[in-house]
Formats: structure tokens, C-alpha cells, sequence
């Protein structure tokens, strides 16, 4: 066992599931102010955002340094991403619209864009969660890699869920988009220098 990795993703694992502690805790001693349930929905999604985000950057970060120690970290990350898009749904789902939520959520979904791009992203990231073990990847092969190339279309739709959202105070979420377009960009800088030295 290379017990410096384990040390690593240890630390890494501590580290992505501090905030939901944190969550709970607050909960737990009434410290999530006035509105706690908007406090939760807020605090679950910008973290499911910012996991996504930081998993999206460990491909564009082996690039640039061209070492490739961060790749061993994307599927933890974007694991813990899916986590905390979960959470946030969980909570909208079972105590925003609490009782009624099976006769309001399709409503939801149908006639508020910023919960149908939402919901479309955490419908997008559930496959994903669901493929990212070895045995998966063995299976699918070269479809795994396309079919995991849905995660830039996710982190689109996440950015826009959390624009939406906000609609007047969007300096995070366009910082939130500026990273995105970073990120994007660096892929795309890469492809089409692999695209040019081909031809």
C-alpha cells in the first residue's frame, strides 16, 4: 500500500465531508438563522457546485502541470459532488415542498427554469455516479469516457441553475461561470493543439 496516497485521500475525504458536519451541527444547535431550511438548500448546493467545479479542474490541472497525481482525486471529488447535489435535492424535496412534494415537484420542474436546469444536472450526474468504479469502466470502455464528457454540459447547467436562482446579486455565480469558462478552455486549448499536431 503507497500509504502517502492513503494519507492524502484520507485528508481528502475529511476534508469534503467537513461542511456537511458543519451542516448538521449547525442544525442541530439552531445556528442556520431565520430561514434554516433556505440556509441548508443554499449551503448544500453551493458546495455540490464547487466539488463539481474542482473535480472538472483536476483534468485542465494535470495539463498545466503535466504531472499526474491530480487525476487520482477526480473520482473522489466528483463522487462527493454527487453527494452534495443529493443533499441539496433532499432538502428542497422533503422540507421545502415537504407533505405535498409529489403533486408540487413535476409543477416545479415544468414551470420554474432554474429547478428544471437543476434537476437536469443532478439527473445527469446520477449515471455518472453510478459508472465511476472500475468495474464500470472496464465494461463500458471508450463509452465510459464519452459518456463522462456529460460532466462539462453538467457544470453548465449547475452554473445556470445557481444564476437563476439569484437573479439579482449574480457576482458569485459569475464567478462561478468564470471558472467554468476557464476550465472549458483549457480543454479545448488542448484539443485543438492535439488536432493541429495530427494533422
Amino acid at each position: 500500500m503507497d500509504w502517502r496516497w492513503f494519507g492524502l485521500k484520507t485528508a481528502a475525504h475529511a476534508l469534503a465531508v467537513l461542511p456537511a458536519v458543519l451542516l448538521i451541527t449547525n442544525a442541530l444547535n439552531d445556528r442556520l438563522g431565520a430561514d434554516p431550511v433556505a440556509a441548508l438548500t443554499h449551503q448544500t448546493g453551493e458546495w455540490a457546485l464547487r466539488l463539481l467545479l474542482l473535480s472538472l479542474a483536476m483534468t485542465p490541472l494535470r495539463m498545466v502541470l503535466k504531472q499526474a497525481w491530480p487525476i487520482r482525486f477526480r473520482r473522489l471529488i466528483g463522487l462527493y459532488a454527487f453527494f452534495y447535489a443529493s443533499l441539496h435535492f433532499a432538502v428542497y424535496l422533503f422540507l421545502d415542498l415537504g407533505s405535498g412534494y409529489w403533486s408540487q415537484i413535476g409543477a416545479d420542474i415544468l414551470k420554474r427554469p432554474f429547478i428544471t436546469v437543476g434537476f437536469t444536472a443532478w439527473l445527469l450526474l446520477l449515471p455518472l455516479a453510478l459508472t465511476s468504479n472500475r468495474w464500470m469502466m472496464r465494461l463500458l470502455k471508450k463509452n465510459w469516457q464519452r459518456l463522462h464528457r456529460l460532466a462539462y454540459a453538467i457544470g453548465v447547467l449547475a452554473v445556470l441553475h445557481y444564476w437563476w436562482l439569484v437573479k439579482s446579486d449574480i457576482r458569485e455565480p459569475l464567478l462561478y461561470a468564470a471558472i467554468l469558462a476557464l476550465l472549458l478552455g483549457i480543454r479545448l486549448f488542448a484539443h485543438l493543439k492535439v488536432r493541429r499536431t495530427a494533422v
